[in-house]
Parts: C-alpha cells; sequence; structure tokens
C-alpha cells in the first residue's frame, strides 16, 4: 500500500512534467510491478471496482460539474450514453462473432457492451489541456451516465444467451434501472444535505459526505437499479444544492478530502490494471487461445468503435449547429419577452392576456416563465460564443477512453463464456490501448486542432462578466441594512454586530450569484471564482472572530 500511494504521488508529480499523463504512467509502473514477485498474485475484485470504486467516483465528478452545462448538453450527453452505447455494442458484436472462433453474437454484443463505455477515470486526462468547455461538459455527462447502458445491455446479452431475449423486457430494464437509480439518488442526495445541514464540524461533515454514494448506489443495485446512476443523481444534486445548505468551511474541507479521495482511488484503478495484464497474458496462455491474436482483434475492436464514434458524432454535431441556429432565430422574440417581464406595466399586459385566454397567471407562474426566458436567452449567448465545430467533434471522438469499467466488466463474464480468457484479454488491451494512443497523443491533436483564440476577446468578455458580477455584489450588499453610525469608543458588542452585519452582506451576494449561476447568465468557471472570494472572506471573519472569543454561527 506504501508503495502504491508513493507510485501514485509520484506519477503525479513527474508524469506532467514529462509530458505524459499520470494515468498512462501509474499504467506502465503496474504493468512492471507485475514481474516482481510481490506482486505477482496481485487480484482487484471486478465488484470491488463496479461498487466499491467507480460510485464515490462518479459521485465526486458529479458534485464538481457545473449543473448548468450539464442541463444545457443533457440531449446530447444522453445519446452519445445511450445511443452511442447500443450502436457500438452492435457493431462490435457483430464483428466478433465474425472474427473469435466459437464466439455468437449474444456473446460479442457482450464484449461489446463492455469496451463500449467512455470512462470518467481515463477522461480525466482531458481536463488538464485548454479545450472547449462544451467538449469537456459532453465527455464528463458521458462518462457519468454510460455506464449504466453498458452495464445492462451487458446483462441482457448474457441472459439473450438463455434464448430468453427480449427487446421490449431490455427497454423496460434499461427504463426501469434508471428510473428506480434516478429516485433513489435524489433521496439520498437530498438526506444527505438535510443532515449535514445540522453538522457543524467539517471533518464530520465530509465523512458523512464519503458515505452518500454508496447509500445511493447499493439500495439501488439491490432493486436492481443502476448503483452508478444513483451516485451521479446525488452528486448533481450535492453540488447543486451545497453553496446553499453548507457553510464554506465544510465545502473547503469537501473540496480537498474528495480530491485526495478522488487520486487514490483512480491511481489504485490504473495501478491494478497494469498489474493484472500480465497474469490475463499468461492465462490465454495456458488456454493456447494466441495472445498476439487477441491483441490484434483489441486494436480492431478499438479502430471500429473510433469509427462508430465519429459515424455517430458527426451528424451530432449538424443537429446541435442547427438548434444553435433555431435559438439565434428566436432570440429577438425572448428578449422582448424578458422586455415584458421585468417592467410592471408589461406584467400586467400578460396577466391581462392570459386572462383573456382563460389561463390566469399567478405572480410565482410568471416569475417562472421570467426565469426559464432568461436560461434560455443565456443558454442561446453560451451556444454562439461555444460552437461546436468539426475540430471539437474529432477531440469528442478521440478523447472517449475506455478504463476502469472497461476492465472491470470483463472479469464479470461468467465461467462458462466460450473464449473468456481471450475475451477479457482484448477488453483489457482494449483499455490499455485506447490509454496509450488516444491519451497519448490526445495533447498533440489538441494542438493540431484547437482553433486559434482571440485572448483579446476573451479578455474583453472576462471583463465584462466580472462588471456585471461586481454590480450584482454590490446591488445585493445595498439589500442589506446599513448599521447605525459607530458612537463612542468601540466595544466587543459593536465588533460582533459589525462582524454579524458582513456576514449578513456575504449571505446575500452568495444568494444573488447563486440565483446567477441557476440562471446560467455569467461563464461557469468566473462565477466559481467569485463565489470562492466569498466563501474565503467569510471563512476568514469566522476566523477573526472565534481568536477575538466570539463562537462562530451556528455554534
Amino acid at each position: 500500500m506504501v508503495a502504491a500511494f508513493v507510485a501514485i504521488a509520484g506519477a503525479s508529480v513527474f508524469g506532467p512534467r514529462l509530458g505524459i499523463a499520470a494515468p498512462l504512467v501509474l499504467v506502465a509502473v503496474g504493468v512492471a510491478a507485475s514481474f516482481l514477485p510481490a506482486f505477482a498474485h496481485v487480484h482487484l475484485e471486478p465488484e470491488l471496482i463496479l461498487a466499491g470504486v467507480l460510485p464515490p467516483l462518479l459521485y465526486s465528478t458529479a458534485v464538481s460539474m457545473p449543473a448548468m452545462n450539464f442541463r444545457r448538453e443533457f440531449g446530447a450527453i444522453s445519446g452519445l450514453s445511450v445511443v452511442l452505447v447500443v450502436a457500438s455494442a452492435l457493431v462490435l458484436g457483430a464483428f466478433f462473432a465474425l472474427v473469435v472462433p466459437g464466439v455468437g453474437f449474444a456473446w460479442g454484443v457482450a464484449l461489446g457492451a463492455i469496451v463500449s463505455p467512455t470512462d470518467a477515470v481515463a477522461t480525466s486526462i482531458i481536463k488538464r489541456t485548454p479545450v472547449s468547455k462544451r467538449v469537456v461538459a459532453l465527455l464528463d455527462g458521458e462518462s457519468l451516465l454510460n455506464d449504466a447502458t453498458a452495464l445492462v445491455l451487458l446483462r441482457t446479452a448474457i441472459v439473450a444467451v438463455a434464448a430468453s431475449f427480449s427487446f421490449w423486457g431490455a427497454v423496460g430494464s434499461f427504463a426501469f434501472a434508471v428510473a428506480v437509480a434516478t429516485v433513489i439518488g435524489w433521496v439520498v442526495g437530498w438526506l444527505g444535505l438535510i443532515v449535514r445541514k445540522h453538522v457543524r464540524q467539517p471533518a464530520v461533515s465530509t465523512l458523512i459526505s464519503f458515505t452518500v454514494p454508496f447509500l445511493a448506489s447499493v439500495p439501488a443495485e439491490l432493486l436492481g437499479a443502476s448503483g452508478l446512476v444513483a451516485a451521479v443523481v446525488a452528486g448533481l444534486l450535492t453540488g447543486i444544492r451545497a453553496p446553499r445548505d453548507l457553510s464554506p468551511q465544510i465545502r473547503l474541507s469537501d473540496s480537498q478530502n474528495w480530491r485526495t479521495v478522488e487520486l487514490v482511488l483512480e491511481g489504485v484503478v490504473f495501478l491494478t490494471m497494469g498489474i493484472q495484464i500480465k497474469q490475463i497474458v499468461e492465462g490465454v496462455e495456458r488456454d493456447h487461445a494466441g495472445v498476439l491474436l487477441a491483441v490484434v482483434l483489441a486494436a480492431a475492436a478499438l479502430g471500429v468503435t473510433l469509427l462508430v464514434r465519429a459515424a455517430y458524432v458527426a451528424p451530432l454535431l449538424l443537429v446541435l449547429g442547427r438548434r444553435t441556429h433555431r435559438g439565434r432565430r428566436s432570440q429577438e422574440q425572448l428578449l422582448s419577452m424578458q422586455h415584458k417581464f421585468s417592467t410592471e406595466t408589461g406584467r400586467l399586459a400578460v396577466i391581462e392576456e392570459a386572462s383573456k385566454r382563460g389561463r390566469p397567471a399567478s405572480p410565482r407562474r410568471l416569475d417562472m416563465v421570467a426565469r426559464r426566458v432568461t436560461q434560455m436567452l443565456a443558454d442561446i449567448d453560451y451556444f454562439r460564443r461555444q460552437p461546436l465545430g468539426w475540430r471539437e467533434g474529432g477531440i469528442v471522438v478521440w478523447a472517449g477512453m475506455r478504463g476502469a469499467v472497461t476492465v472491470a466488466a470483463a472479469q464479470t463474464l461468467p465461467e462458462s463464456t466460450p473464449q473468456r480468457s481471450v475475451l477479457v484479454l482484448i477488453a483489457f488491451t482494449v483499455a490499455a490501448l485506447s490509454l496509450l494512443i488516444q491519451g497519448g497523443t490526445v495533447g498533440w491533436l489538441l494542438k493540431l486542432l484547437a482553433p486559434k483564440v482571440d485572448e483579446a476577446a476573451v479578455a474583453e468578455q472576462a471583463a465584462a462578466e466580472r462588471k456585471n458580477i461586481f454590480e450584482i455584489l454590490r446591488s445585493s450588499a445595498q439589500s442589506v441594512p446599513d448599521l447605525p453610525a459607530l458612537e463612542g469608543e468601540p466595544t466587543p458588542e459593536r465588533f460582533d454586530e459589525a462582524r454579524r452585519h458582513r456576514l449578513a452582506v456575504i449571505s446575500a451576494q452568495r444568494a444573488a450569484l447563486l440565483d446567477a449561476r441557476d440562471n446560467g447568465t455569467f461563464d461557469a468557471d468566473i462565477l466559481e471564482s467569485a463565489l470562492l472570494n466569498l466563501d474565503a472572506s467569510e471563512i476568514a471573519i469566522e476566523l477573526r472572530g472565534t481568536l477575538a472569543g466570539t463562537p462562530p454561527e451556528g455554534d
């Protein structure tokens, strides 16, 4: 374990300096370690990865993902997570049935489902590069949700071998797995926030957060649903609500500790992957199945996967481009509606018009419609500023890498699977080649394909957004009544009153920024920076109050 921690830390520090992604370094270290006697029999149970490693990793990724970007790209993410996985599995199923002796279409589809989904851990490589935020949102969202499709499809293909396959039964199973997981994940995430809202100790609250992905995933799996989707939903809800429900100290503790957990779990996955490759190769040799043939087939399968992905992404870009064009055409009408909702005269006109149509509009309903109009205008502006062209499409295709899910799912194949050792080696090799070839060249591809950025325009846009954020901070601060003028010498009571006033101002400013976040009117990174500054100010004020003998808020 000590050696693993040292290897993970070393890869994280020295990998980027050498221009090599840390996961690739860890896989290489794992392969080298597999030849040492001490690591000759290291084995990580696949269920431990699927049920013990992936839920917290996906939960943590979902918490940190900008929810507004996820919402905006949800249609594209759904297609990549469901349609593309199914299409890839079917094409690969036909390919494997054709080239692997004794493997029928059903077992081919099972292997296709194993190697089809992209991996959240593997795609973390792309986050360390200066890539379009829409590309990151697509890859992140896809890797969060496509595991459920792949695992349900894997179970369906195994059942199909017994000649009891039903298409509508498979569709129903998938819908059930997602629907039940969504409900469980939402309930667990909501309850987790309620409990943690009443816990003042950051360390205790963070410890509770470690249980949330498992409290969501385990019941979902027991009910036959997708535990991974449940963990993702719990993470998304936590990420949206945490700034409103949890103190800055608790969120800072969460962020620091979860980053450490992510680093360790990701490192363990890739180290173990490298260590196990030698054992799998030896198993194929014992079965006299042909290692070289399996490697060649894996390379061909990876090529097929990329071709299918490219064939899907190309029309997807056209659809997204048309959606952006339709949004631009409706922009003037939406702006007119927004202007109506912004004035009392306009709101009264809308209420009167709705009454004439027999659909009375309450003030609450008007507020909801006004917020939706604001969101739609913000979405149009976001899509206009972040277009997806052929360059971004090429990156989406190439950056969809395989990893932990493929490695773990392959080992869950039943012992009765024809040519099982070969199929497992193919899956491992696909994942390894994906990391090596795609992960090792994605930086070069970005330099080749990334469009030239107008730095001056970007800086101007960022400055304009910061100015607007400052106006929101100023106006929200003015909504808090000022303290009465100081008379006489300062007293501890006066100090405490000033402290509470400043905290009230920060609370009002945070609420205003979070409303802006929910509307999607600002860049997620710039808004996150402003929120972090507010958190830092609040923590500093609380610390000064503690040093002065005043207990923190809520204690």
